[in-house]
């Protein structure tokens, strides 16, 4: 007979958890492994809220697994450490990721990519090797393998710096990895939320002019006057988007809504990249003439590799960026996962785990 989640393992553990997908969360209890030799176990303090978490507790990408405790934007202390741990100890400040164990062997692993691992274990809503379920970071504790924990850098806020561990990594990947880091470049990002508004600031860090493309004109201000972007193009204006074809060398695709590829194609100059980074519940209609008549190119990027998630945060740390953020309690959770839905949040929620999770 199976045990029950909070009997699978000797560390109690509690959370909030989704049991339907009604995705309405509500207090858990369940249990986390033993610290193993090569282990590390992380007081939870602060977990942002991502995109992926709503479509998650609401199963609309069809693989959720019942109850599900999301979270993978977790920053932490070290408050046990295996034997063999070599990279950590106590007190430590760290970080976890979307991904807490693969294979290692692999041809994915061994380039620093274990992102891409066919045997990738997620940190939440997927399978540990014991066989055991993942619960992530809307929880009080979390026990991963070293490997998988993040140094988080000292002078990045525990809270506002939270959110990179996704959104952070899903922009700054695609970004090194297709070679829109070249000084003087024009850099297009579609969507201003969780990952738009965080590409836009890695982007002028990079040293590209940057502009924003959005269905909503009132994000004009915020995008150039808060965020840094040069310059702002409303979607939904066919002048304005007429005017602008051919101008940008890449585009950093953030929208997760069913939306159409072909305007943003032809914002590209010859030889543009148009990557996408959402995941939209139905598939994208892509038109190939003007693929073809411009030699442009559109790609996919996940989050990356420990090694570069690592990087990542050490270049945010250097360069002063962090998530703008709006911290709440883990008792408003649902009323946060409401306005994700309406895109109601600049630009990220954040729960102040330790200071508001109460049994």
């Amino acid at each position: 007979m199976a045990k029950s989640p909070e009997e699978e393992h000797p560390q109690k553990a509690f959370g909030w958890a989704a049991k339907d997908s009604s995705g309405l969360l509500s207090p858990f209890h369940f249990s986390r492994r033993e610290t193993g030799d090569g282990d590390v176990t992380i007081k939870i303090l602060y977990c942002g809220i991502c995109h992926s978490d709503l479509h998650n507790v609401k199963n609309e990408w069809g693989f959720t697994m019942y109850p599900v405790v999301p979270g993978h934007e977790i920053v932490g202390t070290v408050t046990k450490t295996g034997k063999n741990v070599k990279k950590f100890k106590v007190g430590d400040r760290v970080g976890v990721g979307v991904l807490v164990d693969s294979c290692k062997r692999c041809e994915s692993c061994q380039q620093d990519l274990e992102n891409y691992c066919p045997q990738m274990v997620l940190t939440y809503n997927s399978y540990s090797q014991d066989g055991t379920k993942t619960y992530g970071g809307y929880s009080d504790i979390v026990v991963v393998d070293e490997h998988y924990v993040l140094r988080f850098p000292e002078n990045l806020p525990p809270d506002a710096g939270a959110p990179l561990l996704c959104a952070g990594i899903t922009v700054y990947s695609p970004m090194k990895y297709y070679g829109m880091t070249e000084p003087g470049k024009h850099l297009g990002v579609a969507g201003l939320g969780g990952l738009g508004h965080v590409a836009v600031k890695i982007g002028k860090a990079f040293g590209l002019k940057v502009t924003v493309i959005s269905t909503s004109p009132k994000k004009e201000d915020e995008a150039i006057n808060r965020l840094g972007a040069d310059s702002f193009l409303v979607s939904s204006d066919p002048a304005k988007m007429k005017a602008a074809i051919n101008t940008l060398d890449y585009i950093i695709d953030t929208v997760s809504a069913v939306h159409p590829l072909a305007p943003l194609i032809s914002l590209l100059k010859l030889n543009g990249k148009l990557i996408t980074l959402g995941l939209p519940e139905k598939p994208l209609e892509l038109p190939i003439f003007p693929l073809v008549l411009g030699r442009k190119l559109v790609g996919g990027s996940d989050v990356g590799g420990i090694k570069e998630t690592q990087e990542m945060l050490d270049f945010c740390a250097e360069h002063g960026i962090a998530s703008d953020i709006e911290l709440i309690k883990m008792g408003d959770i649902n009323m946060a996962m409401e306005r994700l839905a309406k895109s109601d949040v600049k630009y990220r929620f954040v729960i102040d785990v330790a200071n508001s999770l109460s049994q």
